[in-house]
């Protein structure tokens, strides 16, 4: 803006001139370009703070004394319209569409990559798999290990077997056999042992799926120890792109949206497929997540961790638009100017949302219909300047348009319907707990179905209870079989409503309501339950261990 100064206090100097000169019926007024509060009526003036001559603007019109100006408002005389050549397009309503330029690496289905290790000691007899980048299938040989302790676990499920059941307890051949599946010997191996009888000290290492070898650990010869890592296999025949997405552009992308991704491996090549997942995690040093494309690479034609450019097509339908050229900047904050017809235009503060390509979203301050100016803006806020140097101080447009859009983002509160449809399930769990801990399992049945109701209730009545502890009970409060099961059925839920109801106090504002914890029971651990009395009747143990608990506060 500063270096257009000079420019603009040159052109509007000659065009004063030329308006003063022009034969309307303003009384002439000189101001200093560089500081537009310095006035005076003599043509010959000097500014008294940097000695340039004033200039010539015009003036109010007699009579119009008491007329409030608009500081903000600037009209051009024909004569300055002329030369600046103001241009202006209409705020309307449509699709908002960007592209998104982002750089990815071709990375393997991390849902389909494997490493496998050393499930016994010993020394690397055989590689079948030596090379970096070998294709595997599901089931084939990588690895042959010389251990010992494989030639010992075999050794004593023979023995088992050949010594029968008069020696060894089927358990104990169970036991022997167990140990080999855990050594690393397949079913069929096993099989194949129990058929020849012959113990082996070589263990085979086999492909768990099909796919490539990203990596190799080991050589013939090495010793390796339990755990070691041995080979690292990846499925390449489909591909994740992955890429980063910064904070700012999160509020764009979504799953679905088509992602074009060109590959130097690939020229003149666009490959298309949408996004199918974003992590919802932020990397904290580069404050971005990651978003990956699913890719199909039957034909190999995309290579491990090559990097590769993409365009996001991105779009948000049914916006209010204001041309992206129409945008001026002042103190931090986005302003327009609004044409008000005969060549009058008005800046306006507005408050955007999303910027596209060519135009941005209109949170407030601006109507579709609206004529806003998108070229020549600059040269009307320099005569603002000029004239008024009120710009920065421009207003809000509307009651609250132009404000950050408020949104309830705490956790939901219950109203007084709410409160009252928990209070009533609180009631009914307190019922059950007394039938529990009596060892009454008809009463507790026969209170069930009102404790199914209020539950339902509740969650029906309370929209955001759907999101809580307890919408996962709707379905599993059921009649149980023994009083037992009822029991655990009823632990995890009693102690996710006693959660609830303490945070909402209900407990402290019903007088015939309170709550209990136990620290050992059966299901979690630590259970809670609600109860008409004061009285500790445990409902997860009854009479087996009947003052179990703790009163809670």
């Amino acid at each position: 803006m500063k270096t257009l100064l000079p420019f603009l206090t040159f052109l509007f100097a000659a065009l004063f001139v030329t308006a003063a000169e022009s034969g309307h019926d303003h009384a002439t007024v000189y101001q200093c370009p560089m500081h537009p509060w310095i006035k005076s009526e003599k043509p010959a003036a000097k500014c008294t703070l940097c000695g340039m001559a004033l200039v010539a603007a015009t003036a109010p019109k007699a009579g119009a004394a008491n007329e409030p100006l608009d500081p903000n408002l600037v009209t051009l005389t024909p004569a300055q319209a002329a030369v600046t050549g103001v241009q202006t397009a209409e705020v309307t309503r449509g699709p908002l569409g960007r592209t998104l330029r982002v750089n990815g690496v071709i990375d393997d289905d991390e849902t389909r990559h494997r490493i496998l290790a050393a499930r016994v000691p010993g020394r690397i007899e055989k590689l079948h798999v030596n090379y970096v980048g070998a294709e595997v299938r599901e089931g084939e040989p990588l690895v042959t290990i010389y251990s010992p302790e494989m030639l010992t676990a075999q050794r004593t499920y023979v023995e088992r077997l050949r010594a029968g059941t008069t020696a060894f307890t089927v358990s104990e051949r169970s036991a022997a056999r167990e140990r080999l599946l855990e050594l690393g010997l397949t079913a069929e191996e096993i099989r194949i042992l129990e058929a020849v009888m012959e113990p082996t000290a070589m263990v085979t290492v086999r492909a768990p799926m099909s796919g490539t070898v990203v990596t190799r650990d080991v050589y013939e010869g090495q010793y390796v120890e339990t755990a070691a890592k041995l080979f690292e296999i990846g499925d390449f025949s489909r591909m994740w792109f992955v890429f980063d997405v910064y904070e700012a552009d999160l509020a764009w992308i979504r799953p679905g949206q088509t992602v074009e991704i060109a590959l130097a491996s690939l020229p003149g090549q666009l490959l298309t497929a949408p996004v199918d997942f974003i992590d919802p995690n932020l990397n904290e040093t580069t404050r971005t997540a990651r978003a990956r494309v699913v890719l199909d690479n039957a034909d190999r034609r995309l290579l491990h961790r090559q990097t590769g450019i993409a365009a996001v097509r991105l779009d948000a339908p049914d916006l209010l638009l204001v041309p992206r050229s129409a945008v001026l900047q002042h103190s931090g904050s986005p302003v327009v100017f609004v044409d008000r017809g005969d060549q009058a235009y008005v800046a306006t503060r507005i408050r955007l949302g999303r910027i596209g390509d060519t135009t941005a979203e209109v949170l407030g301050g601006l109507a579709a219909g609206d004529r806003v100016v998108t070229q020549g803006g600059l040269i009307l806020d320099g005569q603002a300047q000029l004239a008024h140097a009120a710009v920065a101080g421009v207003g809000d447009p509307g009651p609250g348009s132009a404000s950050p859009a408020t949104i309830a983002a705490g956790e939901p509160k219950h109203d007084a319907a709410a409160y009252d449809l928990l209070k009533v399930l609180a009631f009914a769990a307190a019922d059950a707990s007394t039938a529990l801990a009596a060892d009454d399992l008809p009463g507790y049945q026969k209170n069930l179905p009102a404790m199914r109701q209020a539950l339902r209730a509740y969650l029906a009545g309370f929209t955001p209870s759907a999101r809580g502890p307890l919408a996962k009970f709707k379905d599993s409060l059921a009649d149980s079989p023994d009083l037992r099961e009822a029991r655990r059925a009823f632990e995890p839920f009693s102690t996710a409503l006693v959660d609830l109801v303490r945070t909402e106090h209900l407990h402290h504002r019903e007088p015939g309501l309170h709550a209990f914890e136990c620290p050992m029971t059966p299901v979690l651990g630590t259970g809670r339950w609600l109860a008409r009395s004061t009285d500790l009747r445990n409902p997860f143990f009854g009479s087996e261990m009947l003052e179990c608990g703790d009163p809670l506060d």
